[in-house]
């Protein structure tokens, strides 16, 4: 297979970039996590004006109609910004799950939405039981078995659950599936449910890149500016290979993550293969890159006001979330090794 980005997907990305280092800020971020939702309504309408909100939204409902190949250079452009908008369970996973399940008034009414910024998502699924921003979603699609519901917020309970990244408020919630909520059943449901865990799982892992990148960033600029014994410490032996080896890892798993888009973008039949090399791969590379930008700056890195641990926090629960690297490597091993 060859592949590379064309000119769109590049300048898309370049644009979104832009974007995000005028408004999605580190202070912007702690902003967010400050706040009741967790994110901001007013930079999720701009996202929306730029058409990441409805990326992934069919054109006929007002959306981009573009696939996981050019979703994926956004993702990773939100990971490297922190960006605290509900872009996975909205855009990358909601919106197509949405669409490809609900019904035809079911996509008319809440895609469009979802496409101009006025509504976001939630998604429950087994393998994910904590729903992300589930007390701020205006929809909540969820797995009860091998079913897909569609229920609105007054129809759940929701329990908040403390969150490492403050950006992630995460809730277990409890509610009834009915005839009225239901999507899909059966074999139609159960793929749907494995495409919404990989578009997931491939969302974090993307994310997962930009956070390595930023970290890696962060330590190398420190690296340069923090003297010890009349030198930069960026200029001994052991920080160079700390740092070159965290970027290594990252450039590894770099091409790994575009060829699981590629996949899910074709529904390649290797599609969950190689999303779990992806966000093994990713996990791998992000707690790398914690550790050595931790070790890096030293115990500064630690503290609140440091902007270091925005980054590490989202890294360690991208990291978790959607099955972990150890997790997605027992789904490669049972893919590729005969059974018994």
């Amino acid at each position: 297979m060859r592949f590379a980005f064309d000119e769109d997907h590049v300048l898309f990305r370049a644009t979104v970039r832009e974007f995000l280092d005028k408004e999605c800020t580190p202070a912007d971020v702690r902003a967010a996590w400050s706040s009741h939702r967790g994110w901001s309504t007013d930079r999720w309408a701009m996202l929306a004006a730029l058409g990441v909100t409805g990326l992934t939204v069919p054109e006929r409902h007002g959306g981009l109609g573009m696939d996981e190949l050019s979703l994926v250079l956004v993702l990773e452009e939100s990971g490297r910004a922190g960006l605290p908008e509900p872009i996975v369970d909205t855009t990358a996973v909601g919106a197509p799950l949405l669409a490809e399940v609900g019904s035809d008034e079911l996509r008319e009414r809440w895609l469009r939405p979802v496409a101009t910024g006025q509504a976001i998502l939630g998604v429950g699924l087994s393998t994910t039981p904590y729903v992300d921003h589930a007390g701020s979603a205006d929809l909540l699609l969820l797995q009860r078995g091998n079913e897909v519901h569609a229920v609105a917020p007054d129809q759940v309970t929701v329990f908040e659950q403390p969150s490492l990244d403050r950006a992630r408020r995460l809730a277990s919630v409890e509610w009834e599936p009915g005839a009225a909520s239901l999507l899909a059943n059966g074999d139609r449901a159960a793929a749907a449910i494995e495409s919404a865990f990989d578009r997931g799982a491939l969302a974090a892992a993307a994310q997962l890149l930009g956070v390595t990148q930023q970290l890696i960033n962060l330590a190398v600029e420190h690296a340069r500016r923090r003297v010890q014994f009349g030198q930069p410490i960026g200029s001994f032996e052991a920080v160079k290979h700390m740092l070159a080896n965290a970027l290594l890892q990252l450039e590894l798993a770099r091409p790994v993550v575009y060829r699981a888009a590629y996949s899910i973008a074709r529904d390649m039949p290797e599609r969950a293969l190689d999303v779990s090399m992806a966000k093994a791969y990713a996990s791998d590379a992000a707690t790398l890159a914690g550790r050595v930008a931790l070790q890096t700056h030293g115990a500064i890195g630690f503290t609140w006001e440091h902007d270091l641990q925005l980054w590490m926090k989202r890294g360690w629960a991208l990291a978790a979330a959607w099955g972990d690297a150890a997790w997605h490597r027992t789904r490669v091993g049972a893919a590729v090794l005969p059974r018994s």
